[in-house]
């Protein structure tokens, strides 16, 4: 493990500052290599994309990254120092960037999404989007002034991250305040074009 996060960073075609930036966070398993393949899809020149690598290796992949453990004898070991290293490594962004949390969008896929929901909704970013992801069962929702709208998207056939992970972070999100855009789709737990194309006027209102 590492105090701090390598990740992978693309800018903007444009050869110009960036509008804003787009911080993309993997799945368990898998790595920011994974998720930056997806860059060219979100069709957002103007932006410049941050894909970090999570700081726990996966217990059974040479490549593949975890944010903490899933495993049942383990389950969550590592989340707790996973929430400030990322929370740490988000606050850096604009002494290295230049560009404010304000025009941050913090997303994620799956545990990715989890992260996302978790550390996101206790900064003041531009907005958090959430694929097939989910929410912590223990997350503090305390001394939060004002939340950054949320966009959660799901597969109904989802057998990874069950459908009704998405139902209940949305209802505990609105009960909470905050501005949630919700979408499910016919599919599996993948992230599929339509996705991205949400995904991408999210980022062109909030960002």
């Amino acid at each position: 493990m590492t105090n701090t996060l390598e990740f992978i960073s693309v800018p903007p075609t444009t050869g110009q500052p960036p509008k804003g930036l787009i911080v993309t966070l993997h799945g368990w398993g898998a790595n920011a290599e994974d998720v930056a393949s997806l860059s060219r899809f979100f069709n957002l020149p103007d932006y410049q994309f941050l894909f970090p690598n999570a700081p726990f290796p996966h217990p059974n992949s040479s490549v593949g990254r975890a944010w903490y453990d899933l495993r049942t004898e383990n389950m969550y070991q590592g989340l707790t120092e996973s929430r400030q290293i990322l929370t740490d490594w988000l606050l850096s962004l604009e002494g290295n960037t230049g560009v404010p949390l304000s025009r941050t969008i913090l997303s994620g896929f799956s545990q990715g999404g989890a992260m996302t929901l978790d550390v996101g909704l206790k900064l003041p970013l531009a907005g958090l989007v959430s694929l097939s992801g989910y929410l912590h069962r223990d997350i503090e929702m305390q001394n939060i002034a004002s939340l950054p709208p949320v966009l959660i998207m799901h597969g109904r056939q989802d057998t990874v991250v069950p459908l009704q992970a998405a139902v209940s972070a949305r209802k505990t999100l609105e009960s909470l305040g905050a501005a949630v855009e919700y979408y499910e789709f016919d599919m599996g737990h993948e992230i599929r074009p339509e996705m991205l194309e949400l995904l991408r006027n999210f980022v062109i209102v909030n960002a």
